[in-house]
């Protein structure tokens, strides 16, 4: 096991200064995308026994946050899928994000933004989710609104949705990520206004 020391000092963990979010398009993302989420759903929440994976993988679209060195991505920090249903409803789920990277604010930012803006830019005409109660407030600081309450896996939710007027119609893919200091600057922004 490595020492997390340096001359008998802690060594502070290590934050990418550059976050973006993409849809997953290499074996990597997809193998750190389906981890944070057993992680997360599975072992920290205790939602699921083994594994999160269900029937809407089979169609979801899995996008990933990635941090960067050298100005190359390097690892799947957070997650999120999204799913069309009927007439241009989508759905977005199991959004992760790493346990260290939770209080920078700037992974979720891009996976939401990149989450809805790619939906809207497919069809979506309406974008659900079901969000967990202790999560409702940041969702409603990403401009979606409370619908419903419901239980999902014996848990309560809130059903939500997002303002698409907020989120361009922007597929993030690898040639165009969403770039996370961006958003969250614009959405400071918006918010001052």
């Amino acid at each position: 096991m490595i020492d997390a020391t340096i001359w008998g000092e802690p060594v502070s963990p290590f934050y990418s200064p550059n976050v973006t979010a993409q849809i997953a398009s290499e074996r990597w993302h997809l193998d750190g995308y389906y981890e944070i989420r057993r992680a997360i759903f599975a072992e920290e929440q205790g939602l699921f026994d083994a594994s999160d994976v269900d029937e809407h993988d089979k169609v979801a679209t899995p996008i990933v946050a990635l941090g960067h060195v050298a100005g190359m991505p390097d690892e799947v920090i957070g997650g999120v899928r999204i799913y069309p249903t009927e007439r241009g409803t989508w759905f977005g789920g199991r959004l992760g994000v790493c346990r260290r990277y939770r209080s920078r604010g700037v992974v979720g930012t891009s996976l939401i933004f990149a989450a809805v803006s790619t939906a809207h830019a497919r069809g979506c005409t309406t974008f659900l989710a079901a969000i967990q109660l202790q999560n409702v407030a940041y969702f409603e600081r990403h401009r979606f609104a409370c619908l419903q309450p419901l239980e999902v896996c014996g848990k309560p939710h809130q059903l939500m949705e997002a303002d698409l007027a907020a989120y361009p119609p922007i597929v993030a893919h690898a040639l165009q990520p969403v770039d996370g200091a961006r958003v969250v600057a614009e959405l400071r922004r918006l918010r001052a206004a």
